[in-house]
């Protein structure tokens, strides 16, 4: 057994999303074996967002742990709340933005390499 010690960065404006969100890596390059390019949490402030993006080569989850997200599905919104959890297959396109003016949006991410 292996206690890990994650890394923290911000990003700012996220794939052409809105204000700063912090992306808490838990696992690193090494522990993701080639099989993953990211395990981590994610922290959405309010009025923040990550931009929709495609994916190519990877898939990617969500799921919900606390707050309310305004996720976008290839162009359709919907309004997810805590243990909700989304996928976006190879080719197809999402986007998350915090839905709630006065509490964090956090989810845990997951992107899969094809």
């Amino acid at each position: 057994m292996a206690i890990l010690k994650s890394s923290t960065l911000n990003a700012k404006n996220k794939a052409g999303g809105k204000g700063e969100i912090r992306i808490e890596k838990l696992l690193s390059e090494r522990e993701l074996d080639g099989k993953c390019d990211m395990f981590a949490k994610v922290t959405i402030p309010p009025g923040c967002s990550i931009g929709i993006h495609e994916h190519h080569g990877n898939t990617e989850t969500y799921h919900i742990l606390t707050g309310e997200a305004l996720y976008n599905d290839n162009g359709r919104e919907v309004q997810l709340s805590a243990g909700a959890t989304t996928y976006c297959p190879d080719g197809e396109q999402h986007g998350i933005a915090n839905a709630a003016k006065d509490s964090d949006l956090v989810f845990m991410a997951l992107i899969i390499k094809k």
